[in-house]
């Protein structure tokens, strides 16, 4: 027997002994056993249960692992970490967002706590003759050849996120914030609810494999209930989902106890059932079908622009869909590109580790395929990732994303404090949560102001980085503005570290760059594989 356990067993008889006697003598020192019994209690059954070998072997005092693991991504972040470290957002970040959502003062004083000379550091090529940019001013116009309702965007918008994975106060929130800031709010593939309707905030309606808000009964897609939805006058594009960042190919299953009746009407699900999101569409089966499907959308929608959403994986099939367009003349109207490092409520750890491509390989490479098969200025590309700053938007613009969509963002403007219990139920803010208790506390009014704050000091921001680069559009933005310190003694441009192929390449097969002819010439518009 261990040290501990014989030393836990000697100190036991020895304390009822000792109580046992001095009660004979003193009645009053029968209160110890107020604070003996409880601690033998666990002793003893610490040392009978099988489970946990560590509490078999240091019984009582095993459990102060168990109590300081409990709390150790608190320790972590209010007391260890620096204003860099903190994953997968950074004290420095979370702070500027709290401030700009505050309308607090977002300055830093005395010098940057980056090492400007460290590997990976990154900077913007000002101009010595800035000019004068407004921030509202910068709109994207969405909206192809074959699109009758085009869309001005804001250049950063609220990223997908579903009902269901957040809190109806949350929901309510972040749309009072949209329509406080004239952005857009994408629903996230749980459908629209009552709560994205309610302060009339643009809306970016998200369809997923399971077609929540316009299925049919046996789950595939129904195009009545569609037109019902896609004419409403709040939603003003379409988004279908192939593929999230988080866990790309996964799909879902909501368990039946949380399929309240109010959930069902959202969704068009039986109640107290289990619903399936399938990996992968019943709707098409190959790149051609998924642009003929964006097609049929488009025309039920009345002419709104519809696009899709994916993470890269298999460069292939990609391609794929590139040539689906050449050969079909059929374009979306925007795609979003989500990255490998997307956030969810809950996803695998293998896959939100290891799958996926990341966001700024991601948006070069799409930029690039849609550049080489002569589609570029037919569709504006979303880049949906980490962006908290105003730098974080230019970079990604000058990687090739016309708008930005922001999810974490938005919700530590919300008042997130990156507790990573979004999977728990037990949200210490109310956003990610379905209990009662603690959504209620979440107050909408002040939330949404403050997501519109956030918004608004962005895009102040953005303007005045657009004016300082000497730029009057986001359009403007460059690979050539931005610059990576490869390492020490080595400086390179993104024009340098993410080479542009020249416009119509790929439609040639002898002016295919050598890098992209195997994945090319793999491409079927017909087959994903």
């Amino acid at each position: 027997m261990t040290l501990v356990r014989n030393a836990f067993l000697i100190l036991s008889v020895l304390a009822v002994a000792t109580v046992v006697a001095l009660g004979l003598y003193w009645p009053a020192a029968h209160w110890a056993w107020l604070l003996l019994a409880p601690v033998l209690v666990i002793g003893y059954h610490d040392l009978w249960q099988k489970k946990h070998t560590i509490l078999r072997i240091y019984p009582v005092v095993g459990h102060f692992r168990y109590m300081f693991e409990s709390v150790r991504k608190e320790i972590q972040q209010y007391f260890v970490e620096n204003e860099l470290d903190g994953k997968p957002v950074s004290r420095e970040f979370r702070s500027l967002v709290y401030q700009r959502a505050k309308k607090a003062d977002d300055t830093r004083s005395f010098g940057t706590l980056f090492n400007v000379y460290g590997d990976g550091y990154e900077w913007l090529n000002h101009s010595i003759a800035p000019v004068h940019c407004e921030p509202e001013s910068l709109r994207v116009m969405f909206g192809g050849p074959d699109c009758k309702q085009p869309y001005s965007a804001s250049p950063m918008n609220i990223s997908a996120m579903s009902y269901g994975a957040l809190s109806r106060n949350a929901i309510l929130a972040l749309n009072r914030g949209a329509k406080l800031g004239n952005f857009a709010h994408n629903t996230g593939e749980g459908g629209i609810s009552p709560y994205h309707l309610d302060h009339g905030g643009d809306l970016v309606w998200q369809i997923g494999t399971g077609y929540f808000g316009c299925r049919t009964r046996e789950g595939g897609f129904n195009s009545e209930l569609f037109v019902e939805k896609a004419t409403l006058p709040a939603v003003k594009m379409i988004e279908i989902k192939l593929s999230q960042g988080a866990k790309p190919g996964h799909g879902g299953v909501l368990p039946a106890a949380k399929v309240s009746r109010e959930i069902a009407e959202i969704r068009h699900v039986p109640v107290g059932q289990d619903v399936i999101s399938p990996p992968g569409h019943s709707a098409f089966d190959s790149p051609r079908g998924l642009l003929e499907f964006v097609a049929r959308l488009r025309e039920l929608s009345g002419g709104k622009p519809v696009g899709f959403k994916l993470c890269i994986g298999d460069r292939t099939e990609f391609l794929a869909i590139c040539k689906a367009m050449h050969e079909t003349g059929i374009t979306p109207d925007f795609i979003t590109v989500d990255g490998g490092e997307g956030g969810t409520g809950a996803a695998p750890v293998e896959l939100t580790n290891s799958v996926g491509m990341p966001l700024r390989d991601a948006l070069n490479f799409v930029h690039n395929a849609l550049l080489g098969t002569g589609v570029r200025d037919r569709i504006r590309v979303i880049g949906a990732g980490k962006a908290f700053s105003a730098f974080h938007v230019l970079r990604l613009m000058a990687l090739g994303a016309d708008t930005v969509n922001s999810a974490r963002g938005m919700m530590l403007a919300l008042g997130c404090i990156q507790s990573r219990s979004c999977n728990t139920d037990k949200c210490p803010t109310g956003i990610t949560t379905q209990n009662p208790s603690r959504y209620k506390q979440l107050d909408v009014t002040d939330k949404g102001v403050r997501v519109a704050n956030y918004h608004h000091s962005m895009m102040i921001t953005l303007a005045e980085l657009l004016g300082i680069l000497g730029l009057g559009a986001v359009a403007e933005v460059e690979l050539r503005h931005v610059n990576r310190r490869v390492n020490q003694g080595q400086v390179m441009s993104y024009e340098q570290l993410y080479p542009r192929i020249p416009d119509s390449c790929l439609l040639d097969e002898t002016t295919v760059p050598a890098a992209w002819r195997p994945d090319w010439e793999r491409a079927r518009a017909n087959a994903w594989r």
